[in-house]
């Protein structure tokens, strides 16, 4: 399945924008979230390829949404990519064990993104 729309999920503006700028300049559709509810609310209604999920969140953090949406029927199939700054080792083996297909650690590099994005397309 080629990946086309993108949802991605980070409170912060900042973020939001630079992932929302690096993913729409390489050819793909890009909706934003600032909260697991609102992402939850966002995949049900658009069913993105990919969601691209921070873990620090406001209310539900993205560890918890990931393993939400990988056990729904409705949103199983769709791949999370974990884009987070908590880079340790055990961050990264938790995230992959709620459902994460691949985890990336904040400052993004754009490269490796892309890679990924094409990998699981």
């Amino acid at each position: 399945m080629a990946i086309k729309k993108i949802l991605v999920v980070d409170d912060s503006p900042t973020d939001r924008q630079f992932l929302t700028d690096l993913l729409s300049k390489n050819g793909f559709s890009v909706s934003t979230a600032d909260s697991a509810e609102d992402a939850f609310n966002k995949v049900k209604q658009s069913l993105p390829d990919l969601v691209l999920m921070d873990v620090v969140l406001p209310g539900q953090n993205g560890f918890q949404a990931t393993r939400t949406l990988s056990r729904d029927d409705a949103t199983k199939n769709i791949p999370i990519i974990l884009c987070t700054s908590k880079g340790q080792e055990t961050d990264k083996v938790w995230g992959m064990r709620q459902g994460a297909k691949d985890y990336i650690v904040k400052p993004v590099n754009q490269t490796d993104l892309l890679a990924k994005i094409k990998a699981l397309g």
